[in-house]
């Protein structure tokens, strides 16, 4: 080595936009467009957390809309993390998506628990109107390095 620091640029943006069925076979084909998302340029955000948050907005999606109108999914990837966005034909915001809930889900029903998981496991969430409906985001940040899982 000459002496000089050796300089690493930060990996460029990259996304993937794609469109789903309007149907529960939509939810694993997300996750694993995730997972290769996030593998193919070795991004350091968590991907099982990735997973799980596209998952929980892709069933919102499928089973809070009406009709047959394919949702769209977009995956981006940045330096400092990764955004995943699910758009879908409704206009209508998703629940308490970005405001604190007082009540507790209840233990006894299957559902309910999928905003509170976004909210709580993302770095941030929310949604904004498009013009065909709406789209509903989280972000998640990279790991650092040393403290990814092997």
């Amino acid at each position: 080595m000459n002496g000089t620091a050796l300089y690493e640029r930060p990996p460029a943006s990259a996304s993937w936009r794609i469109a789903l069925p309007h149907s529960a076979a939509a939810v694993p084909v997300a996750r694993a467009l995730v997972r290769a998302a996030l593998a193919e340029l070795e991004h350091g955000a968590d991907s099982d957390t990735a997973e799980l948050l596209t998952a929980e907005l892709v069933a919102n999606a499928v089973e809070h809309t009406v009709g047959d109108t394919p949702i769209e999914l977009v995956v981006e990837l940045l330096p400092t993390g990764c955004q995943v966005e699910v758009h879908d034909p409704d206009p209508a915001p998703p629940g308490s998506l970005t405001l604190p809930v007082d009540i507790e889900p209840d233990p006894w029903q299957e559902h309910g628990r999928g905003l509170l998981l976004i909210r709580a496991l993302s770095s941030s969430c929310g949604h904004r109107p498009t013009g065909a409906g709406k789209a509903v985001w989280f972000t998640l940040p990279t790991v650092p390095a040393q403290r990814r899982p092997v």
